[in-house]
């Protein structure tokens, strides 16, 4: 039993791209076109063959007859009314399924004249000047000749095929009037063309987004020129989408071949800053999908769309749309800097049938820093764009610092936070709608900017020449808090219990029982792009607790006024806890972190012996590695006179574990 095939009639773009999916898709294909050039330009590949004669219907039939396909579409020009004819006869008396690729038509445009037909173009030239640009192919040029001076107002554009060349040739078209060129043809080559040939009129057919249509308007329209539109009969068939979709439903057509994707980096958003492989990414795709604004600056005229920012909904639609083969994705920037298409990627590994590939883009921070003529190696990035970040904490640790907001409230809330916690001062510069023709660069200071309503499409570069280098290791002073009548972790106690605790910088941290906030201010600067939540019930400790955050910028400190466990809802899962004080409901207050992480990671501070026996108790049955229970007993010298008298401290236990989920089986 011979492999099923499909037979293509045409050599029209629509032809070409269905030749070029039948060859990714592993199906057999025989494409007709009228000519070699047309065969030249064809996409071939393994299965491809193709032939190049004009065929009546008979001869039709019989190649119908020897190949057997499975369906013969017809992919001619919307104008070649014959070859249709005969295409769909033949397959009516093989029996064979008949599809009709149609093009889609243009809405009508402003500053167009439509004709009947090519003598009626002709017919409104007669009765105005200027030279005249024809983009309708060589097959009716003779009907120009009505014109008594066409030779010196006709401008040419025809295919650089033989045949065409001869017929301009026998008509005395040659020279400067004979444009010989493949098409179809950006809207900028178009306009090159009228201001070279000081064209006042140009004729076309309607011939949709894949004969250029689009790009010949948007040029008449830029010069200020005539478009002359010889209408094109009504159709009914498939677009080449809907084709595409049929050949997938077919039964043994298709020989599995895998589908190409493209993630793909646009840079800060205007088309000029698309790298060279990216713009023939998105050229050669079926489908580019992505946010509004990227796919506006990726996707060409008539070019299948699919607007969405988010991953799950973008692998859903090319799970679904088998039919597109060469699907591009459009990120902002650079895909490996806050952008989506990680998680895209991880989505999308799921599917056998996909290859995937990034391409990186011009990243907006880059950007950015060309303009303002500084290095970004040594500075800190941060994005609060659809996230919640850190910036205090991060501008406090260091002399640069970008943010890539998502707002102007984003920039306003920044530069507030700055003034309030005493950097209001620091110089402040602000790249809003990098690389469109309304980009600007504002330059001040953070308290200048706190009132910001600029541009949504907004970085923010910070510089800070007195940033801190933070010591490696936690303890500071007491004396760097402010402390009235509650209850401080000291400083050693403190530093131990931290180095316990095993924070990371990106760990969410609950201090329960907080009194001054020391813990949670250490940790917090310690955890610079985490979270920690001191929750305290007491008020005038929550004050205390927001005071000090204040003093030493932890913008990544939340305080939670409230009695633990109770106090813990809503929070998120922590990393770890450290529990200084827990209102007799430690049993409790176990149970609900550790429902939220079974892996927590958890140190408890005990000053008497029945505490300590009771969280020893407590801790019995909960599963957990790495236990460690430690007596400190610290004693500091105060002077005496000469001498140096040595003071102890209360004794503190610390206890220390890692909590463990249960096994399976257990």
């Amino acid at each position: 039993m011979s492999e099923k095939r499909i037979i293509i009639f045409g050599g029209t773009t629509e032809g070409r791209r269905l030749t070029e999916y039948a060859a990714e898709a592993g199906i057999l294909a025989h494409i007709c076109t009228a000519t070699q050039y047309g065969v030249s330009l064809l996409p071939f590949g393994e299965g491809i063959t193709a032939s190049h004669e004009r065929m009546d219907c008979e001869e039709m039939c019989g190649l119908i007859r020897e190949l057997d396909p499975v369906c013969a579409i017809d992919a001619t020009h919307p104008y070649a009314k014959e070859a249709t004819e005969n295409i769909k006869a033949a397959c009516g008396m093989c029996s064979v399924k008949y599809l009709r690729l149609v093009r889609e038509y243009s809405e009508g445009q402003r500053s167009v004249i439509y004709a009947e037909s090519t003598e009626d173009a002709a017919e409104l030239l007669r009765h105005g000047p200027g030279n005249v640009l024809v983009t309708t192919g060589s097959r009716e040029l003779e009907k120009y000749t009505v014109l008594e001076d066409y030779k010196e107002r006709i401008y040419a554009r025809v295919l650089p095929a033989e045949e065409s060349i001869l017929k301009c040739e026998r008509l005395g078209i040659r020279g400067r009037h004979l444009i010989c060129m493949q098409g179809p043809f950006s809207a900028e080559l178009n306009t090159a063309l009228i201001k070279e040939y000081k064209i006042t009129c140009m004729v076309t057919k309607d011939s949709g987004a894949a004969g250029g249509f689009p790009q010949k308007y948007e040029a008449a329209q830029a010069a200020g020129i005539k478009l002359i539109v010889i209408g094109r009969p009504k159709e009914e068939g498939f677009t080449c989408q809907e084709i595409i979709r049929l050949l997938e439903n077919e039964p043994g057509l298709s020989r599995g071949r895998k589908r190409k994707i493209v993630l793909a980096g646009i840079g800060p958003g205007a088309s000029g800053f698309l790298t060279e492989q990216a713009r023939d990414a998105f050229r050669e795709a079926d489908l580019v999908i992505g946010a509004k604004r990227m796919t506006d600056a990726a996707a060409g005229n008539g070019q299948a769309v699919y607007v969405s920012y988010k991953p799950e909904e973008i692998a859903a639609y090319i799970k679904e749309h088998q039919e597109y083969r060469r699907i591009a994705a459009a990120f902002s920037g650079d895909t490996g800097l806050y952008s989506g298409a990680g998680r895209l990627l991880k989505l999308l590994e799921k599917e056998p049938d996909l290859e995937i590939e990034c391409m990186p883009g011009i990243s907006s921070v880059s950007c950015f820093c060309a303009r303002l003529g500084v290095s970004w190696e040594d500075a800190a990035l941060l994005s609060v764009h659809g996230r919640k970040g850190n910036p205090l904490s991060v501008i406090r640790e260091h002399e640069k610092t970008i943010v890539l907001t998502g707002s102007s409230n984003d920039v306003r809330e920044i530069c507030l936070s700055m003034t309030e916690a005493g950097m209001g001062k620091l110089p402040v510069c602000i790249g809003v709608n990098l690389s469109y023709e309304d980009e600007q660069i504002l330059r001040g200071t953070a308290e200048e900017y706190r009132s910001y309503d600029g541009g949504k499409l907004s970085l923010l570069y910070i510089h800070n020449p007195l940033g801190e280098n933070p010591p490696a290791v936690q303890g500071l002073p007491d004396a760097s808090f402010l402390r009235g009548n509650v209850p401080m972790t000291k400083e050693e106690v403190r530093c131990v219990c931290l180095s316990k605790l095993r924070i990371r910088r990106g760990s969410v941290i609950y201090d329960v029982g907080a009194g001054t906030g020391s813990v949670s201010v250490e940790a917090a600067l310690r955890a610079v792009l985490g979270h920690v939540y001191a929750v305290e019930r007491n008020e005038e400790a929550a004050a205390l607790i927001r005071e000090n955050s204040r003093r030493m910028r932890t913008d990544n400190l939340t305080v939670i006024k409230g009695e633990a466990p109770g106090a813990l809802e809503g929070l998120p899962a922590p990393d770890c806890v450290f529990i200084g004080g827990s209102g007799g409901a430690l049993k409790e207050i176990l149970e609900a972190v550790m429902g939220k992480n079974p892996r927590v990671r958890v140190v408890i501070t005990a000053v008497t012996l029945e505490t300590l026996a009771e969280v020893v108790e407590i801790c019995r049955n909960i599963r957990k590695t790495e236990e460690e229970i430690l007596q400190l007993t610290v004693a500091k010298a105060r002077t005496a006179g000469k001498y140096h008298m040595m003071t102890g401290q209360n004794p503190v236990y610390i206890i220390s574990f890692t909590c463990k989920e249960e096994e399976e089986g257990e």
